[in-house]
């Protein structure tokens, strides 16, 4: 990306324009552009989830951005109560794909494989200790960034 600054406003472009137009009338085949001005736009590291990116400015040779912790509007209980449902939903959606066996069990009789049944504890177990570690944290920033791996 680059941008250049005109009338004091910063106009980006996601490459050089082929012509370019100010006070010295319009130019063709500006290269890359330097010597008009245009400089390269440089992003900052930063967590798309907690942050964002503000105040496009020039720093020395290249514009960049200033980076700010986005606003977490939901109170720690809520999120904790989001981040809970994500975690059921993920647990549910590998259950579901061995309740077949479960069904099968009560409807016929025909026992479901033990490897299956430890399989679908161990999930619940799992859900159960990250639920914990979820109704832990402490911050809001730390609940939204928390990891959920079934």
């Amino acid at each position: 990306m680059k941008a250049i600054l005109v009338n004091g406003e910063i106009k980006t472009f996601s490459t050089v324009p082929k012509t370019w137009s100010d006070d010295n009338g319009l130019h063709l085949n500006i290269g890359d552009g330097s010597a008009f001005g245009f400089k390269d736009v440089v992003l900052p590291f930063y967590d798309e989830l907690t942050q964002e990116l503000t105040n496009l400015h020039l720093d020395g040779d290249v514009f960049t951005y200033d980076v700010i912790d986005k606003p977490i509007k939901e109170s720690l209980a809520q999120l904790k109560e989001i981040k809970i449902s994500e975690l059921k939903s993920k647990a549910s959606e590998k259950l579901s794909k061995t309740d077949w066996y479960i069904i099968r069990e009560v409807d016929s009789g025909e026992a479901t494989p033990q490897s299956v049944k430890d399989e679908r504890a161990n999930v619940r177990s799992k859900s159960n200790n990250i639920e914990a570690e979820i109704n832990a944290l402490t911050t809001k920033k730390s609940v939204v960034t928390f990891p959920i791996t079934l």
